[in-house]
């Protein structure tokens, strides 16, 4: 009878250990399960993002399959240069919602134009346009595009999704990841995805 007890606790002690390798072990398991890819982007980007990488991307072909959903505008905006036209939209899957801006491509006179008729002073800040010109302005070029998590996501989602970078570059605050071949730079920080910046291969020889 004296025995009685310790053997019960070492039946104890044997469930605790038990209970407490397979939470380790699960854990283990959750820890090494691949990142998932961004699907809406890996769906979305092609053949966008090759097509702004040749220089070939016009506004009608991003907009192409745009959700029903998504409200897309033309803004005027001010900057150094003189007023940039950008195309803004919200759009996304369920759990990866972009902030999306293209800079689209005016000669001098269709931005004089552009600027005269819309009633656009210089250092006005920013300006909506008529939706009605998205029609008129399909056949633009996209300059470069700009994408931006609206929540946090992993880094290593968008490698799961693209691949790893082809190089990785330290900045102020964070990392670039660049991927030369979609003409594709990512800043990262602390593991997580803070923007796409997509321009022509030509523009990132410069």
């Amino acid at each position: 009878m004296k025995f009685a007890p310790l053997r019960v606790q070492h039946g104890l002690l044997f469930v605790v250990l038990a209970a407490l390798f397979f939470a380790w072990g699960a854990w283990l398991m959750r820890a090494q399960a691949p990142a998932a890819p961004l699907p809406w982007l890996a769906a979305w980007q092609s053949p966008r993002l090759p097509a702004l990488a040749a220089g070939q991307l016009s506004l009608a072909q991003l907009r192409s399959g745009e959700p029903s959903q998504a409200v897309g505008e033309l803004w005027l905006a001010s900057q150094p240069d003189g007023a940039q036209l950008q195309y803004r939209a919200t759009l996304g899957g369920a759990d990866d919602t972009w902030a999306l801006i293209a800079v689209l491509e005016l000669s001098a006179s269709e931005r004089d134009s552009l600027v005269a008729a819309a009633g656009f002073q210089a250092g006005g800040g920013e300006q909506p346009l008529s939706r009605q010109l998205l029609q008129s302005l399909a056949g633009l070029p996209v300059r470069e595009l700009q994408l931006t998590p609206t929540k946090a996501l992993a880094a290593e989602r968008l490698a799961a999704t693209f691949g790893p970078p082809r190089v990785r570059l330290q900045i102020d605050g964070g990392e670039a990841w660049v991927y030369p071949m979609l003409g594709l730079t990512v800043r990262v920080q602390d593991e997580t995805l803070l923007q796409l910046h997509v321009v022509p291969k030509t523009a990132m020889q410069h």
